[in-house]
């Protein structure tokens, strides 16, 4: 199977809603690896790697979050596979 790894930029009404917790289920859901993180622009910011369609599911999911969120963009950028194995959430940074 093909893993990818990708950046992504989530905006809208991303913080204060639990975003970063849902994005960290989802993603140890699907088996993927990474970390998520608050911005201080507003944004949330992940980056994931996987298996291709897990990963594009997870990507898909993001686009709708959790209750409460309200996502106006997720922009995806090819990214570096992540050091170790999990997926984190860290700090605003």
């Amino acid at each position: 199977m093909a893993s990818i790894a990708l950046h992504l930029a989530i905006a809208g009404h991303v913080q204060g809603v639990g975003y970063r917790r849902w994005a960290a289920r989802e993603a140890e859901r699907r088996g993927l690896g990474g970390w998520v993180r608050n911005r201080p622009d507003g944004t949330v910011e992940v980056m994931v790697a996987g298996e291709r369609a897990a990963v594009e599911a997870f990507v898909a999911a993001c686009r709708g979050g959790p209750r409460g969120a309200g996502v106006e963009t997720v922009a995806a950028t090819p990214g570096s596979a992540p050091p170790g194995p999990g997926f984190s959430v860290l700090p605003t940074g």
